[in-house]
């Protein structure tokens, strides 16, 4: 499977902070047995749903991964963004992860992280810390190879619960 992770950040892309989060979660979904690319925009809102659009539409990728903007300070525009791309929204999803790091802390219940679908890749919004995004990436990866076989078309459930 291919992801692409795209960092979210005006520090970033400014030059003025390194981007940590993109390259840990490229390595966690490296150690999943994932291939990924990373790249990176402003937090811009046209910007961000650009690139999701891009690499979902590309046909190439399976899942985008967003890191950053998902708060809710005035530039955390990734949700918006995420909503404009999506055909699909998994609500699901994005409850699962900030009720999983309600367990770390009660910050996470700020997130306004979205995941959805757009024709057969699926988009998922992560936090921006490394800590926060690889633990949101690893409360959902193992229902992702499952939910991209759906998209693919293979509907079969065999002895799933």
């Amino acid at each position: 499977m291919k992801a692409a992770v795209l960092t979210i950040s005006d520090s970033v892309s400014e030059g003025t902070r390194e981007d940590v989060s993109g390259p840990a979660l490229r390595a966690r979904l490296e150690k999943a047995g994932w291939s990924a690319i990373l790249g990176l925009v402003p937090d811009e809102a046209g910007r961000i749903a650009h690139r999701i659009r891009e690499w979902a539409d590309s046909g190439e990728i399976d899942a985008v991964f967003t890191t950053g903007g998902t708060g809710i300070a005035l530039r955390d525009v990734t949700p918006e963004a995420t909503r404009s791309v999506v055909d699909r929204e998994i609500p699901g999803i994005a409850e699962w992860m900030r009720h999983q790091g309600m367990q770390k802390t009660p910050r996470a219940i700020l997130s306004r992280a979205v995941a959805g679908t757009r024709a057969r890749c699926v988009i998922i919004n992560l936090p921006g810390s490394p800590g926060g995004a690889c633990e949101s990436l690893d409360s959902v990866l193992e229902l992702l190879p499952h939910m991209i076989d759906l998209l693919r078309g293979n509907t079969e459930h065999g002895n799933a619960r």
